[in-house]
């Protein structure tokens, strides 16, 4: 399997949270979004503004500058006692970011808080050089986390000291997936101008030998395998599957009608297309929420368990096999029926910035995966450094720093830091990568059984079960007691 396919596919950090949202939706005024279970709309207000942020923070003869969008809404904060609730924006467009991250709004008034989401360099509309940012590799030089922390900082600073009031407001980081590395980053990188961080299914330690580099996929074969044992053993089975029918013409055109696939299937698509069904396995298992949602794909409730309702027979024929897993697919890439044909080019959201997070992939976000097909229910294949390295010179004209990450952020050595929550969901595949066990008194860990892919900062459901509730429980009490104690320190300095 050609690894910087599944890199992409992986390490794309969707990261996230959702209501199910109208999918004609594109404003970015009024938010229409639509609860997942009662379906009535909640309307929330925030403000769309720009800052003026330098290319390169970190030298002195660079002096352009490119505009940074944030939104933000005051709707519920109180400058007696109040907070402001920052948002470090993962790789994409941050609208669809403050879509689908509905905890804050839910804990805004509660918190007295001001909600800020910052959109990250080089995606949505906070383009550098423009249409010409991604044009090569010397305009792509500054997208790293580093800058990206420096802008965070340089946003909070002008909050600071731009709105009356805000000077004298803790600020508490939140994110989830990248969002989330980079709020436990900021944390430890800027513990000024944060009082703490939450770090949802932040995969912190998914670099170097921090951990096996298939432990990701153990996890998705394990939520699998819990909906029914068959299941995994029927997608393990599928691949031999298609590469017997796929050595043929008529088999390939047989893989095409069947699958109901948009294109006809060459010899030369056959990588690419199992490729495709792989990440959606993995999706699926990162978007196993308890009840409907519009995240990535229209999905009905627990889509592992729906899924593996077509898959419980692993000893059918090639041809019946692989029916069973157009019926799986179908239920991911056509649960609202609309779907004329599969597109195996296009598996979520496009509001997810591909081409940055590839450019970052092949610079210093280096996370090795692996699988034998013994333990897990993929195709074996193994993390080759020298190949990945020659496939992302081939493309960007640069070349991984697999160690710059741990040298930057510390790996597994962070004890000195504090006041940060890292919260993982047992179902999610990123848990494996994450800091799951306490570090300390205030490096602590919130682990949610039944929980997916960053389900705490998803919006309020009466569908949540009770390990998530019990999670934002424990979360709202940490960040209370951060603004508490930043207000009480504030005072005694008075």
């Amino acid at each position: 399997m050609g690894y910087p396919a599944l890199l992409l596919l992986l390490a794309v950090l969707v990261p996230r949270n959702a209501v199910a949202l109208r999918p004609v939706l594109k404003s970015l005024g009024d938010l229409h979004l639509i609860s997942s279970t009662s379906q009535s709309a909640i309307v929330q207000n925030y403000s769309v503004l720009y800052f003026q942020q330098k290319v390169d923070h970190f030298g002195f003869n660079y002096l352009q500058t490119f505009k940074q969008r944030y939104l933000i809404s005051a709707k519920h904060w109180e400058k007696d006692g109040g907070s402001i609730l920052f948002y470090t924006g993962n790789e994409g467009d941050i609208v669809w970011f403050c879509n689908n991250t509905g905890f804050m709004w839910d804990v805004a008034e509660e918190l007295k808080a001001m909600l800020v989401f910052a959109e990250h360099r080089y995606y949505g509309e906070s383009l550098p050089f423009g249409a010409d940012s991604f044009k090569d590799s010397k305009r792509l030089n500054f997208l790293t986390s580093e800058q990206a922390l420096a802008d965070f900082a340089e946003l909070i600073r002008h909050l600071k000291t731009t709105i009356p009031g805000a000077g004298d407001q803790p600020v508490i980081a939140i994110g989830g997936s990248y969002g989330g590395m980079l709020a436990a980053w900021f944390r430890m990188k800027y513990p000024h101008m944060v009082v703490g961080a939450l770090a949802a299914s932040a995969p912190i330690w998914q670099f170097e030998n921090l951990v096996p580099c298939d432990t990701f996929m153990k996890i998705v074969t394990t939520d699998f395998r819990k909906s029914d044992p068959n299941c995994p053993k029927s997608i393990r089975r599928s691949w031999d599957a298609i590469n017997r029918l796929a050595t043929t013409r008529s088999g390939l055109q047989w893989l095409t009608k069947t699958l109901r696939l948009c294109n006809p299937l060459t010899l030369d698509d056959v990588q690419h297309f199992k490729q495709w069904i792989l990440e959606t396995w993995v999706n699926l298992a990162m978007t196993d929420y308890p009840y409907e949602s519009n995240f990535m794909q229209p999905l009905p409730a627990w889509p592992i368990k729906v899924v593996c309702q077509y898959l419980t027979d692993p000893n059918v024929s090639d041809s019946q096999l692989l029916q069973n897993i157009f019926q799986a697919l179908n239920v991911y890439y056509n649960y609202s029926g609309q779907a004329e044909c599969l597109n195996i080019s296009e598996t979520a959201s496009s509001s997810l910035g591909i081409s940055g997070w590839s450019y970052q992939s092949c610079t210093e976000m280096v996370m090795p995966f692996c699988a034998n097909g013994v333990e897990d229910m993929f195709e074996p294949f193994s993390w080759n450094l020298k190949q990945f390295s020659d496939e992302c010179f081939n493309q960007w004209g640069v070349r991984p720093n697999p160690s710059w990450i741990t040298t930057l952020y510390g790996g597994k050595n962070i004890s000195s830091h504090s006041n940060i929550i890292f919260s993982n969901g047992d179902l999610d595949p990123w848990s494996g990568g994450g800091v799951t066990k306490d570090i300390s008194d205030t490096l602590v860990a919130i682990n949610i059984a039944e929980g997916a892919h960053h389900l705490d900062l998803r919006a309020y459901s009466a569908y949540d079960p009770a390990s998530v509730l019990l999670a934002r429980s424990l979360e709202v009490e940490y960040m209370k007691k951060w603004i508490t104690d930043f207000h009480y320190g504030a005072r005694r300095q008075q």
